[in-house]
């Protein structure tokens, strides 16, 4: 049922994502955890991760972006649902290690609060777009990786002052914010937005994206 391929794309979305929330959990638990550096933190490892995995699964590392890919159409549901499922226990053993690390574990906390549903769905919006951007323009992937790094960087830094500028669910869940109607519904409503606008006004008319969750690279 599961070859070597398709083994290899989830585990590398568990790492991926594990390693991504691992760094924001060391950074914005750290005493430079402002912001400013948790995004540059954030967008550098999106951009590491793409170029050590994007051919192998198209290095989502966010529920929220394989939802916006399945939206397009350019995902099927069960690997969809088996991604997300990755991402989400890579994210979690994230905050299992990083709390032996530190010795110390803390409960999930937050509430609803309109301006962080806007903060993350503004942020993932610009995400979702340069995502989309790097895969319906068909970069190479030194390239995917800068766009998709740096449109993470901007997303956060956008979304930080409504917000913690988290825009994924998965991190969000490994950091103890898990509140569905802002870290969670926040992200997922900004990146579908992110990649239905990219795909309907800009796109052009091949894209580079295929219908396993990968990204064909040059």
């Amino acid at each position: 049922m599961f070859g070597r391929k398709k083994i290899a794309m989830i585990v590398a979305e568990f790492l991926g994502t594990g390693i991504l929330t691992l760094v924001v959990l060391g950074v914005s638990k750290s005493t430079i955890g402002i912001p400013y550096f948790v995004a540059i933190a954030a967008g550098l490892t999106v951009a590491a991760m793409t170029l050590a995995i994007g051919a192998v699964s198209g290095a989502h590392l966010n529920p929220a972006i394989t939802i916006g890919l399945w939206t397009t159409r350019k995902v099927k549901t069960l690997p969809t649902l088996v991604y997300i499922a990755a991402q989400l226990l890579g994210a979690g053993a994230a905050y299992m290690l990083y709390t032996y690390f530190i010795g110390q574990h803390w409960s999930n906390s937050g509430h609803f609060e309109g301006r962080i549903l806007a903060g993350e769905a503004l942020g993932a919006f610009i995400f979702g777009l340069s995502w989309a951007a790097a895969a319906y323009q068909k970069l190479p992937l030194g390239q995917a990786a800068a766009v998709v790094g740096m449109g993470l960087t901007l997303g956060v830094i956008a979304a930080s002052a409504a917000s913690g500028g988290i825009l994924n669910p998965a991190v969000a869940l490994g950091a103890r914010s898990f509140v569905w109607g802002t870290y969670v519904l926040g992200p997922i409503l900004g990146a579908v937005i992110g990649f239905n606008v990219y795909a309907l006004l800009f796109a052009p008319a091949a894209s580079l994206l295929n219908g396993d969750g990968g990204k064909k690279k040059k």
